[in-house]
C-alpha cells in the first residue's frame, strides 16, 4: 500500500472529512440563509417605495384627473434612474411611461408581478426584470409603477460567489489540515506499530514513545507501557520461577528418590522401613506446602482472590496470629509481643492472615540476635548471651493516615538495603547456605498479598534488625467507632 493510501485510510483523516463535509454544509447553509435574507429585504424595501409612489401618484390622479396623470408620469419617467411608470387606457392602449414591453397579462390583472421588460429609451432592447405593481384608477384607466430588479439580483450574485469561494477554501484548508493531522497521527501509529513488532518478536524492554503533549494517544501509550512493564515482570518472574524450581525443588525431589531406593536397598525391618517412610512423608510435605504457596501467590497475582474480600478488623488477626506462634517463638528463644488498636480493613482475610504469618516465621527463623545464634550453635543455655529486648518480636496492627499498617518487626541482623527489593522474588534465600529450611516464598507471597490490595511490602531497617510492614489502603466504609484501647501483650521466655 503506498503511502498516500495509508494515508486516506486512517480514522484521523476519515473523520477530517466527516468534519469537513459537516462544516461545509453548516457554511453553505449560513451563507444561503444569508442571501435569502437579503433577497427579502430589498424586495421589502422595493415593496415599500412602490407601494408609497403609487399612493402619491393616484391621489394627484384624483385631484388633478388625467391629464395631471399624465404630466406627473411623464416627467418622473425622464428622471436619471427613473423607476418604471406606465398609463394605459381602458383598452390596454399606453399613453404615458417609460416602458417599451412587457410580459403578456401583465397590466390585464392588479397587485404585484415580477415579470421581464424593456425601457423605450433603450436602444440594445434587452430584457430585464422588474417587480411591478398594478393599480386600478377611475375610468377604466391603470397605472403600472416597478422597480428594476438588477440591484437584488447583482447583490444575490456577489452573495453566490463569495459562498462558492469560502466553500472551495473550507474544503482545500480542511483536506490539507486532515492530510497534516492524518500524517501526524500516522507517524505516532508507525512508531507504536514498530515498537510492538519488535515486542512481538521478542524484545520485552520495547516501549510506546510518549510525546509532551498529554493528549489521548500519550495517555494510551503511557497505560500500555505499564502494562508492558508488567507483562516482562511477569515474564522475567516466570523465567526466574523456572530457574529457582528447578534448582531448588531438584534437591528435595532427589533427596526424596534416594532416600527411598535406600529404604529398599538397606532397610531389612519393619521399623526401618517405617523411618523412612515417614521421613520420606516429611519431604513431601515440604513439597506440598512449597507447591501451596506457589499457587496462592498466582492467585493474589492474578486478582481471583478479589472475590472473597469482606470488612474485619486488622487487629482481631495480628492477635491470632500471636496467640499461634506464641509457642514456636517461645522453643527459639524468642519474645513475641503484640501491639494493636482497632483497625477496620476491607481485604481477604485469608490472604492478609497468611502474609502476616509468613512474616513472623521469617521473624523467628531468621531475626535472632547473631550473639543468640552463636551461642546455639555453641550448646549454650539461651538467653544467657543476649538481652530480653534484643530476642523480642513486634506484631503490630494500626491505622496511619489513610493505610492500615501490618508490621512485624525483629532485632536481628536485617536485610541489606541492596537486597531488600531482591528479597521479595520468589525462591530467593539471601542465606547463601541455605542452611535454614523454606522455600523462599514468604515475602514474595507477602508481596503478592499487599499488590493484591492496593498497598505494597515494606522492608526498612530497625536498627539493628529488619522491619517488615504490609501498607494497605484503609477501608472507607465508617467503622470507626472502635475505640477500645491499645493492647500490649509481652511473652517473655522463662
Amino acid at each position: 500500500m503506498t503511502a498516500f493510501g495509508k494515508l486516506i485510510r486512517t480514522t484521523a483523516f476519515r473523520l477530517t472529512l466527516v468534519y469537513l463535509f459537516l462544516f461545509a454544509l453548516f457554511a453553505a447553509s449560513l451563507l444561503g440563509y444569508f442571501a435569502w435574507n437579503t433577497r427579502r429585504l430589498i424586495t421589502e424595501q422595493i415593496t415599500s417605495t412602490v407601494t408609497a409612489e403609487t399612493g402619491e401618484v393616484s391621489d394627484i390622479f384624483g385631484h388633478r384627473g388625467l391629464r395631471g396623470l399624465v404630466f406627473t408620469v411623464e416627467n418622473r419617467a425622464l428622471r436619471p434612474g427613473a423607476d418604471l411608470y406606465l398609463v394605459t387606457t381602458p383598452t390596454g392602449q399606453a399613453i404615458a411611461g417609460n416602458v417599451g414591453s412587457l410580459m403578456p397579462g401583465v397590466m390585464a390583472t392588479t397587485g404585484w408581478s415580477e415579470t421581464a421588460y424593456t425601457r423605450l429609451d433603450e436602444q440594445d432592447n434587452a430584457a430585464h426584470r422588474a417587480l411591478v405593481l398594478v393599480t386600478q384608477l377611475g375610468g377604466g384607466f391603470r397605472l403600472l409603477i416597478g422597480r428594476d430588479l438588477e440591484e437584488r439580483r447583482r447583490l444575490f450574485g456577489i452573495v453566490a460567489q463569495a459562498a462558492q469561494w469560502s466553500i472551495l477554501v473550507v474544503v482545500v484548508l480542511g483536506i490539507g489540515g486532515g492530510i497534516f493531522v492524518a500524517r501526524r497521527v500516522l507517524q505516532r501509529i508507525d512508531a507504536m506499530t514498530g515498537t510492538t513488532q519488535r515486542i512481538m518478536s521478542g524484545d520485552l524492554s520495547g516501549r510506546l514513545p510518549v510525546g509532551r503533549s498529554g493528549d489521548e494517544l500519550d495517555r494510551l501509550a503511557e497505560n500500555l507501557n505499564a502494562m508492558l512493564e508488567r507483562i516482562e515482570a511477569l515474564m522475567m518472574g516466570l523465567k526466574e520461577v523456572s530457574d529457582n524450581i528447578a534448582h531448588d525443588l531438584k534437591t528435595p525431589l532427589t533427596r526424596l528418590r534416594n532416600r527411598a531406593e535406600e529404604a529398599l536397598a538397606k532397610s531389612g525391618c519393619e521399623a526401618e522401613y517405617r523411618v523412612a517412610l515417614e521421613r520420606t512423608i516429611e519431604e513431601s510435605d515440604g513439597l506440598i506446602r512449597t507447591f501451596n504457596a506457589l499457587l496462592m501467590i498466582a492467585r493474589a497475582e492474578s486478582g481471583q482472590a478479589r472475590g472473597n474480600m469482606d470488612n474485619f478488623d486488622a487487629a482481631d488477626v495480628a492477635s491470632g496470629i500471636h496467640e499461634l506462634y506464641e509457642p514456636l517463638a517461645e522453643e527459639d528463644g524468642m519474645t513475641l509481643r503484640l501491639k494493636t488498636a482497632p483497625t477496620p480493613l476491607h481485604g481477604n482475610r485469608e490472604l492478609i492472615s497468611q502474609a502476616l504469618a509468613n512474616l513472623v516465621e521469617n521473624a523467628i527463623k531468621y531475626g535472632k540476635p547473631a550473639a543468640q545464634v552463636q551461642g546455639s550453635m555453641q550448646g549454650q543455655v539461651q538467653g544467657s548471651v543476649v538481652s530480653l529486648d534484643a530476642r523480642q518480636i513486634v506484631i503490630e496492627a494500626r491505622r496511619e493516615g489513610d493505610q492500615v499498617l501490618l508490621s512485624v518487626a525483629d532485632r536481628g541482623p536485617g536485610i541489606p538495603e541492596g537486597d531488600r527489593k531482591h528479597a521479595v522474588e520468589r525462591f530467593v534465600r539471601l542465606d547463601s547456605s541455605r542452611t535454614q529450611p523454606g522455600s523462599g516464598l514468604g515475602l514474595s507471597l507477602a508481596s503478592a498479598v499487599a499488590t493484591l490490595h492496593g498497598g505494597e511490602l515494606r522492608l526498612s531497617d530497625a536498627r539493628p534488625g529488619l522491619v517488615a510492614t504490609l501498607a494497605i489502603p484503609a477501608r472507607t466504609a465508617a467503622s470507626e467507632r472502635l475505640t477500645a484501647p491499645t493492647h500490649d501483650v509481652s511473652q517473655k521466655v522463662a
